[in-house]
């Protein structure tokens, strides 16, 4: 049976836009340690959901779990990696950067919005983390855990939260936590007005393969559906 939930995959892609491929800098195996690595195989569960959306571009060119308006080094249009390497030659003029955003950014954000609520009463933003807290981002050098679930603490039920994070520990073992090290990006907390939304985070840890990860992610999310639909 097709889950009723909307599945958000921002950071799978690896694609440098040709517009601005000529001044990236960075190496095929540097873009994909910034982005989600294996997100695209884990969570390739396209037929098993009601709505799903993706992007080929990469994070390090366009952060699609960024606010528009963050410039930060790490923001939307990055000028640096996760692991402070330069992304650019030169800096992207403001053309280029509206360019990317026109593009890439805003269409998938009102893509969120339009399936939102579209028989569908959930929505998860799924992505994979390091085993270890890279130097830009939560816990530097720290050992994260196998899952990690974020609802920012109010864009989905904490009963949800409980139904989940019960279901998670089942597939994936005690080593899932909520709300550490991410308790939500911009996609979760920007779209929770339109309906709920949690963050998964899985460890790029090789405590299993992706298809088996994949495996217990549908496992845990169906059973975690059935629980909340009990409290209904």
């Amino acid at each position: 049976m097709t889950l009723p939930i909307l599945v958000s995959v921002p950071h799978a892609g690896l694609r440098v836009p040709e517009n601005v491929a000529p001044g990236c800098l960075l190496s095929p195996a540097q873009i994909a340690e910034d982005g989600d690595e294996h997100a695209a195989a884990i969570y390739d569960i396209a037929s098993e959901v009601q709505h799903y959306v993706t992007t080929d571009v990469a994070r390090a060119v366009v952060d699609l779990n960024r606010a528009e308006d963050d410039r930060r080094p790490d923001g939307v249009v990055k000028t640096h990696t996760c692991f402070n390497a330069p992304v650019w030659r030169e800096p992207l003029d403001a053309q280029a950067v509206e360019a990317l955003l026109a593009t890439h950014y805003r269409p998938y954000h009102a893509r969120l919005t339009e399936l939102a609520g579209r028989d569908v009463g959930l929505a998860i933003d799924c992505h994979t983390m390091l085993a270890v807290g890279p130097p830009i981002g939560p816990g530097p050098g720290q050992e994260r855990p196998h899952v990690c679930l974020g609802n920012a603490d109010g864009t989905c039920p904490e009963e949800w939260m409980a139904c989940l994070s019960r279901s998670f520990r089942e597939q994936f073992g005690p080593r899932v936590i909520v709300n550490d090290p991410f308790r939500g990006g911009f996609i979760t907390r920007s779209h929770a007005g339109e309906m709920p939304w949690v963050q998964l985070e899985l460890s790029r840890a090789p405590f299993a393969t992706d298809l088996e990860k994949g495996e217990r992610v549908l496992r845990a999310l169906r059973a975690a559906l059935d629980r909340i639909d009990a409290l209904r």
